[in-house]
């Protein structure tokens, strides 16, 4: 088969169904399979925790697309999340967290593993002499973000990847916010890839799932070990809507970056901007580095506002055609304070985000509304 990105994202684990000639695969809306004999299995299926042939079929697309040995379907990103932490790591061990992540991604470290007895230290990833020095003999995994959530920070893969295995540490990247369409972390050195699928992957805000991707073979049944035995596992309905969104990531994400790049440039020209937050920027601190190891920028887009948190938060409520919501990655854009949204559980911590940040998911309608939109919100 071709390894063309959009090849793999149509047809990978998806040949058409050999019953019909279907050439979507079926929803398989089954618990429970006949066996042929006691212990005799059918095509390796017998319950639909450990394995649906729909969720079969959106694996093999995922660990197609991002160049890995192995693809894991949950039900969220943070359970995919959740059992990558406890199959690779014990209490006692330790991680290296960015300094700037995704609000729910902090609370599962600091509310629930930290009980558990799992270490953790915020660092900034962009500096590789902090990240060395953070690390220990017991730091297990080095989390990457990048882009990062809302900042939009970049962390050089590569180097950390370097870091991580010579510590003997394995480099886990959350590679939502650019999608596997725009960055491939495997190829970069990463150890496991992880997705909120209903972000990007999925992209029409229908459906909640998230992913694991796994570089090598053992570590990838190392991890299937864990989601059968955790459980957190995606319905045959949920990977269906996943692995329909992804047929058609690739175009979906070129509009995104086009109309985002022209956001940009209106925010950059708008007096009432104090700053943007973009790794497509030249003077984007991260720019070098995002430009070495994405194949554009994405469609994530934070500015920061004069006048402060109230005239972010009424900006959020003025705008129209930019939905007020949480998430992103969908064909619809939408616009959130993150401050008082997806990060107010990382208030008061090393990870609290300005109070003045407007946080924008660049969605792909026709841009010159998007536009128009913007500039009434902003006054």
């Amino acid at each position: 088969m071709s390894n063309g990105f959009e090849t793999l994202a149509i047809h990978a684990g998806q040949e058409p169904d050999p019953l019909t000639g279907a050439v979507v695969p079926p929803i398989y809306a089954t618990s429970t399979y006949k066996q042929d004999g006691v212990g005799g299995l059918r095509s390796g299926y017998e319950y639909s925790r450990s394995a649906n042939p729909t969720r079969t079929a959106l694996e093999a697309a995922l660990a197609a697309v991002e160049g890995g040995a192995r693809g894991l379907a949950f039900a969220s990103g943070l359970a995919a999340e959740d059992t990558l932490l406890r199959a690779v790591c014990k209490p006692q061990d330790h991680v290296i967290i960015p300094n700037d992540a995704y609000g729910g991604t902090y609370r599962l470290f600091a509310k629930v593993h930290e009980a558990w007895g799992l270490h953790y230290d915020p660092v900034p990833l962009h500096d590789l002499d902090a990240v060395a020095a953070a690390m220990t003999q017991k730091t297990k995994v080095v989390w990457v973000e990048t882009p990062t959530n809302p900042l939009l920070g970049i962390a050089d893969i590569a180097a950390l990847a370097q870091l991580a295995h010579d510590n003997g540490s394995l480099l886990v990247v959350d590679n939502t916010f650019a999608s596997p369409y725009l960055q491939q972390p495997i190829a970069l050195g990463a150890d496991v890839v992880v997705h909120s699928t209903t972000k990007y992957v999925g992209g029409h805000s229908d459906v909640v799932g998230g992913a694991l991707v796994a570089a090598d073979s053992g570590l990838g049944e190392q991890l299937a070990y864990h989601q059968n035995a955790m459980g957190a596992v995606a319905g045959p309905f949920d990977a269906w809507l996943t692995l329909r969104g992804l047929k058609t990531l690739g175009v979906r994400m070129d509009r995104h970056c086009d109309n985002a790049e022209r956001v940009v440039d209106l925010l950059l020209a708008h007096p009432r901007v104090t700053e943007v937050l973009y790794p497509g920027l030249a003077e984007h601190p991260g720019h070098e580095v995002a430009a070495k190891q994405m194949k554009r920028f994405g469609g994530m887009v934070s500015f920061r506002v004069a006048g402060g948190e109230a005239e972010a938060v009424e900006m959020c409520n003025r705008a129209e055609l930019f939905t007020l919501g949480e998430s992103l990655g969908g064909v619809e854009s939408l616009i959130e304070h993150p401050g008082r949204m997806t990060h107010a559980s990382a208030a008061g911590s090393p990870l609290e985000v300005p109070a003045d940040l407007v946080r924008l998911s660049v969605g792909i309608e026709t841009v010159d509304d998007l536009l128009a939109d913007l500039t009434r919100a902003l006054g």
